[in-house]
């Protein structure tokens, strides 16, 4: 079983036993989460769309928050004088799907 679940903003193609990272969620580790936006849904070649759909994702939350790479965000003007670094690294989660039903 295939499925397109909208989290946070962002769509993931998940199936059953996947774990994947995604931004970050509130929760504790171990706690369960729903996502009930699904946009698609493929049941060995039964495929649903749109409003058809009455699926819901259930996962576990394995990392509460693991940290992204750093990504340096460098400003110059040349001749000026003018230097401005910044960095960040993006906070996410990482969760396991257990069942789409």
């Amino acid at each position: 079983m295939l499925a397109i679940v909208k989290i946070a903003g962002q769509q993931f193609k998940v199936q059953e036993g996947q774990s994947l990272y995604v931004p970050h969620l509130q929760g504790k580790t171990g706690d369960k989460v729903e996502f009930n936006e699904v946009l698609f849904v493929d049941n060995s070649g039964a495929i649903a769309t749109g409003s058809a759909i009455k699926a819901t994702v259930k996962a576990e939350i394995v990392s509460a928050l693991v940290q992204g790479e750093k990504v340096i965000a460098f400003k110059m003007k040349r001749r000026k004088g003018f230097r401005k670094k910044h960095g960040h690294r993006t906070h996410y989660t990482r969760i396991k799907i257990e069942s789409i039903a």
